[in-house]
């Protein structure tokens, strides 16, 4: 009984967009990630650095939350965005930088998977 990481990746997905503030950008790699069997290797890469993208940033909300401490008052929605775009922009440099690899170990990952579907 083999499980396919294409569906591990959607489940997870779906796992995050549900307990999500910014459904918006789990849909969308959501969406990338649903049709890759078909995808160039350029493709599936660019999926597999936007899948690591957002887990940094989802990663980096849930660390600032667990360590700042909230004050309704000085928060507003100016701020939460402001915040949101800096988190973004954070993620994408630790993610196009590589030092984590999660990206690669993912397309190595699914180049094996979606390969050996090929050949059967």
């Amino acid at each position: 009984m083999s499980i396919s990481l294409n569906n591990q990746l959607s489940s997870v997905v779906s796992k995050m967009n549900a307990s999500n503030a910014s459904a918006s950008s789990a849909e969308k790699l959501g969406s990338r990630l649903s049709n890759l069997e078909n995808a160039s290797d350029e493709e599936l890469m660019e999926a597999c650095k936007s899948f690591e993208t957002y887990m940094i940033e989802q990663t980096l909300k849930q660390v600032q939350d667990s360590m700042v401490p909230k004050d309704e008052d000085e928060e507003n929605e100016y701020l939460r965005m402001f915040k949101d775009r800096l988190y973004g922009s954070y993620a994408e440099t630790i993610a196009d930088r590589g030092d984590l690899g999660i990206a690669q170990k993912l397309f190595e990952a699914m180049k094996r998977d979606y390969g050996s579907k090929k050949d059967a």
